[in-house]
């Protein structure tokens, strides 16, 4: 099979496309003929070293596609159907590719769409799960326009959350489409927050990264009412929670996102699609920074 495969660490045209043996299921688990997989900032990050530092390296922790082995003892799909979820081997951006957690792809999505899902509803849940979001609560989510933000802005306004999201001003009518009050990022933050919630709000959420997690702190009166998935060092110095995937996985969220989805309460855009052989340029994409919705890899 054909596959993404980076050798030594570096900017974008350190990445190839090289064949490699096909991969098979372990028991419990399925293998895909990839339609679509999804691209995340761990994608870059991996290729420029930041993150794991084995060498090669594969890529891609979600996909979509079309079940094509069984593992021992999985019955609950079939060959044929059509499925989503994660490569516990961070493998999935690949012609094949054996996911450990999948669910049938909802009537309504096609093979990108699927794709998107995964990443993005999973970090988003467990960030929720983490700070105890419920009915009644004010929530703040800085960086609620990008994927793991818009997803967390629905998931939260479908606990019957009120949330406050920060977004640049071209994307505070998006927020305002996904049930979310928007206000801009920036200096001042507090202050603007405030004029929303004048006794501040009673969690928050950082998805962006953007060094806000005093104010976080500020708004909501302690530490332990604010959860960070994108500033590890920040949560150190500030004794933040710094949600991550090896304390607990959300995986549930994949049977569940469906229902949501046919009944119209949450999407999550697909921003921008590549043949698996652009794979450089999805990467300069969203390294960038700039992406509203998902960026999906279309193979086969």
């Amino acid at each position: 099979m054909k596959a993404v495969r980076f050798n030594q660490f570096g900017g974008p045209e350190v990445l190839g496309i090289v064949d490699l043996p096909d991969p098979h299921p372990g028991p419990g688990q399925v293998r895909i003929a990839v339609r679509a997989a999804g691209v995340n900032p761990s994608d870059w990050k991996k290729r420029k070293g930041l993150m794991d530092r084995e060498l090669p390296q594969m890529l891609g922790h979600e996909a979509a596609g079309v079940v094509d082995e069984l593992g021992e003892g999985v019955a609950d799909v079939a060959v044929g159907d059509r499925v989503f979820g994660f490569s516990g081997e961070g493998a999935a951006q690949a012609e094949l590719a054996v996911l450990d957690h999948y669910a049938p792809i909802p009537a309504s999505l096609d093979f990108p769409g699927a794709a998107a899902l995964p990443a993005a509803i999973e970090t988003a849940t467990r960030a929720l799960d983490q700070l105890g979001v419920g009915s009644g609560s004010t929530l703040l989510i800085n960086g609620a326009s990008g994927s793991v933000g818009s997803a967390a802005v629905q998931l939260a306004v479908v606990r019957g959350t009120r949330v406050i999201g920060t977004a640049s001003p071209a994307n505070h009518e998006y927020l305002r489409s996904l049930g979310a009050e928007p206000v801009a990022y920036g200096s001042g933050l507090v202050g603007r927050v405030r004029v929303l919630a004048p006794d501040g709000v009673d969690e928050a959420l950082d998805v962006a990264g953007s060094g806000v997690l005093p104010e976080l702190i500020e708004l909501t009166g302690g530490t332990e009412h604010v959860v960070t998935v994108a500033d590890f060092a920040g949560a150190q110095r500030y004794g933040v929670t710094f949600s991550r995937g090896d304390a607990g996985r959300a995986v549930h969220v994949l049977a569940e996102i469906g229902e949501l989805i046919e009944a119209g309460r949450f999407s999550l855009p697909v921003a921008q699609t590549f043949p698996l052989a652009e794979i450089a340029e999805a990467h300069r994409v969203s390294e960038d920074g700039h992406v509203r919705g998902k960026l999906v890899l279309l193979v086969g």
